[in-house]
């Protein structure tokens, strides 16, 4: 059951991985909101107990519980989080967009997280890259990698300059790095998106959240 008046006050637990891109889009929140949290590793991926995923019917992570309240998902946990800052920032959230251009690229940003996940599982799971039933996800995610790459540097013009954080600019900066920490596929020929990465990771929040494999 979900406390309806969560407790703010207590240090939260975010359950996920150091090498998920959805855990490190909650984890650059954090850094940036100056929210502490306490880290718990879900084991293993492959799982299909609901508890090992601190309830989550989905079996997704992440997750956050704060006392007797348990949020699920990468938005809805970051959401929660900037509640919870010290002090309030300028964040732009997905709502926030109301241009296609802007929309779009949050829409395909996290479209394209969730197709590579399903690429790594697929490997997990023994499939040959070249099995017929991946050519889709893989063309998909790299029409979605084009598309991206030719829009991020206009996406982000039309952003609020005054912002200090875009949940569209976490996102696309988490998949990014992500395709490379997997070696799911190179990026380096993504030149706008690689241009963008590299001056995200400039900030404190990326260098401290950097793509690791937890111990097992």
């Amino acid at each position: 059951m979900t406390d309806p008046t969560p407790d703010r006050t207590s240090t939260p637990t975010l359950i996920g991985r150091s090498s998920s891109h959805f855990t490190r889009v909650t984890r650059i929140f954090a850094a940036e909101l100056g929210v502490a949290y306490d880290f718990q590793v879900v084991p293993d991926l492959r799982s299909v107990n609901a508890a090992d995923y601190a309830g989550n019917p989905a079996l997704r992570l992440p997750i956050l519980r704060t006392g007797a309240t348990t949020w699920f998902g990468a938005l809805t946990i970051s959401r929660e989080l900037a509640r919870r800052a010290p002090a309030q920032r300028r964040l732009v959230w997905p709502e926030h967009l109301t241009d296609a251009l802007t929309a779009n690229a949050q829409e395909l940003a996290v479209q394209a997280m969730a197709t590579e996940v399903a690429l790594i599982m697929s490997q997990l799971a023994g499939t040959p890259r070249d099995d017929a039933q991946l050519a889709k996800p893989q063309k998909s995610l790299l029409n979605m990698l084009t598309w991206l790459d030719d829009n991020i540097d206009a996406a982000r013009e039309a952003l609020p300059q005054d912002r200090d954080l875009s949940y569209l600019e976490v996102c696309t900066f988490c998949l990014v790095t992500h395709l490379e920490f997997r070696s799911v596929l190179p990026t380096s020929g993504y030149r706008a998106l690689t241009a963008f990465c590299d001056d995200f990771a400039r900030r404190a929040s990326a260098q401290a959240t950097a793509y690791r494999f937890d111990a097992p």
